[in-house]
């Protein structure tokens, strides 16, 4: 191993290197996990996310993947080494996914690998965690897919798993594994275990090798530069992120002339996210304050910490006009203020499914409101999940069965010099979605359309972006659950620009003839085998008052760029007759 040095200057050249090495080690684990994992979730719909972190559990580096696992997954890391950090040794392997552990939702299964030093005299000291987070089709609870639209506690919503050693010294616990994915959740009433367990089992599996790989090439980092010099950049990588944000808060009271910044917004049930952004403008620090944000609800829509946390990050690293790497440096100017017992900071029993998925986008909107930085994206997740098997709600027997889970792009919203971008899965999802050849092969549906949502971007100077239309024929008796926002509120233009059209989903029954059913943004109902799901979801706001908008030439209307077009409740209610 090269010397070590205690008196290092950061040298820019190096710096962006380091942070390229550092990306480039979650690169690395996110290629591992896609090519040896099995599931549709995984392999096709690439619901995962890989990082570093410092050995204090402090976000170093990440790789492109969903941004609502990234900000919250040094939660779980931290929560770890709380609880276990003087028993780890070589070899060992974690398993988490609830809330109270630094968890988004349940079927997010964390994966951490603590990496020790192997210098000779220093063998038990860990330098590093990696960790994976993957999105895992079932993972049990009260219906296939474990994504329910009706839950209203966790212990519906599958497995909780606060702490499990998955690995001991090199052993794999594949006994203790199926106790807490199969058994344990099967035990609450009405719940089933996880369905599809040898899938689950097998990712969880290319979870452990996509830790190992980045553990491997922080070694190789390690010995070719010193631990001195990796952990020093690494440290000066967060601060660089750090003074980074600060110059962008301090940038953003300067246009705005005023250091308070506020929003609210609502989900559709009613309840508000309310947010006001008090900036030192001597600092840059800055204070996000929840308070008069609604209480925790009866249904899922409940947002842990640690969400809300992962939306914040990633405001502040989208709005830093500077190619950093997403760390935990961008969230060390603020002080974030949540109130207890609310929508996001609920209580360990809180039903939170759709926090992960929908309520995080809202915050996101929220914050992008309150800095007035770009129109609403469609403000929600679209999930879709579908299954059958598990148990029998009246003999109590097991049926082997399978789950589904997929999301659904929809329109981004428009900025001050641009357009929103349509059909795209944007904000707290990075995921994409199966594709149509892999969907029909693997599951009993027909995808009788997939395409644009016309004229659902809302108009402007800039143009949000189109949603899109995804529409499935089930080939058998299935249970579908569909978890939905921004069906009663609309995505906000900005500045004038037009809201973007609210999402619609629509059941079509096949043994009524033309029987049209309104969903509404959740419900969980068992599909008869002919049945259709039609999904509309919600179209990106506009920017600017459409009358500023310089293109409006014969080409810009024949291409769809800028057209005139009926308000919003007119374009929602003529697409009320579709897919007949």
């Amino acid at each position: 191993m090269k010397s070590t040095t205690t008196d290092l200057k950061c040298d820019p050249i190096t710096l962006s290197l380091f942070a390229n090495r550092f990306m480039s080690v979650a690169e690395a684990m996110g290629r591992s996990l896609q090519q040896t994992s099995i599931s549709t979730n995984i392999k096709e719909r690439l619901d995962y996310s890989c990082a570093l972190f410092s050995h204090q559990g402090n976000l170093v580096a990440n790789a492109p993947f969903i941004p609502v696992h990234l900000g919250s997954m040094s939660f779980a890391v931290k929560f770890q080494i709380a609880r276990l950090g003087k028993d780890l040794k070589p070899g060992d392997v974690l398993l988490a996914n609830s809330p109270v552990a630094g968890g988004s939702h349940l079927p997010d299964l964390t994966v951490i690998t603590p990496i020790f030093d192997e210098t000779p005299g220093n063998e038990d000291r860990i330098i590093f965690f990696t960790a994976s987070r993957a999105h895992h089709s079932d993972i049990g609870g009260i219906t296939g897919g474990s994504m329910p639209a009706t839950s209203t506690c966790l212990k519906e919503e599958g497995a909780e798993i606060v702490s499990f050693k998955l690995v001991s010294e090199g052993k794999f616990d594949a006994k203790g594994l199926y106790q807490v994915l199969v058994e344990e959740p099967a035990r609450y009433p009405g719940s089933s275990g996880c369905r599809n367990y040898k899938d689950v089992e097998s990712d969880i599996k290319a979870q452990i090798a996509a830790n190992h790989k980045g553990s491997k090439l922080i070694h190789a980092l390690v010995e070719e530069h010193g631990l001195d010099t990796v952990h020093g950049y690494m440290q000066f990588i967060q601060e660089n992120a750090e003074q980074a944000v600060r110059n962008m808060l301090l940038a953003a009271a300067q246009r705005a002339n005023s250091s308070v910044f506020r929003a609210v917004d609502y989900l559709d049930d009613g309840t508000p996210i309310s947010l006001e952004v008090t900036i030192d403008t001597e600092t840059g620090s800055a204070v996000f304050d929840f308070t008069g944000t609604g209480p925790e609800v009866r249904g899922n829509l409940n947002a842990p910490m640690s969400v809300v946390h992962s939306a914040i990050i990633y405001c502040m690293r989208a709005m830093v006009n500077q190619d950093i790497p997403l760390n935990a440096g961008c969230l060390v100017p603020l002080d974030i203020v949540i109130p207890e017992e609310s929508l996001l900071n609920p209580s360990p029993e809180a039903a939170v499914c759709a926090g992960n998925v929908l309520t995080s986008q809202r915050i996101t909107d929220v914050v992008l409101r309150a800095f007035q930085a770009c129109a609403a994206s469609q403000g929600c997740c679209n999930n879709l999940s579908f299954g059958v098997g598990g148990k029998d709600p009246v003999t109590g027997d097991i049926k082997k069965g399978w789950g589904y889970y997929e999301t659904i792009a929809g329109g981004s919203g428009a900025g001050p010099d641009w357009d929103g971008t349509s059909g795209v899965h944007c904000h707290m999802t990075n995921t994409r979605i199966t594709d149509p050849e892999i969907l029909e092969r693997r599951y009993p549906v027909i995808l009788r359309q997939f395409g644009y949502r016309p004229n659902s971007g809302g108009l402007g100077q800039h143009n949000g972006g189109d949603g899109v239309v995804r529409d499935l024929e089930f080939l058998e008796d299935i249970q579908v659950s569909m978890l939905s926002e921004r069906r009663a509120r609309a995505p906000y233009g900005c500045k004038g620009g037009e809201d973007g059209a609210l999402g619609i989903n629509t059941w079509i029954k096949k043994a009524v003839k033309s029987r049209r059913i309104n969903l509404g943004g959740k419900a969980a109902v068992p599909m008869l085998a002919g049945d259709r799901l039609v999904i509309m979801t919600p179209g990106g706001g506009g920017w600017g008052p459409v009358s500023d908008r310089k293109d409006k030439s014969a080409t810009a209307l024949s291409k769809g760029i800028w057209q005139p077009r009926g308000s919003l409740a007119e374009r929602t209610a003529a697409e009320a007759s579709f897919g007949a």
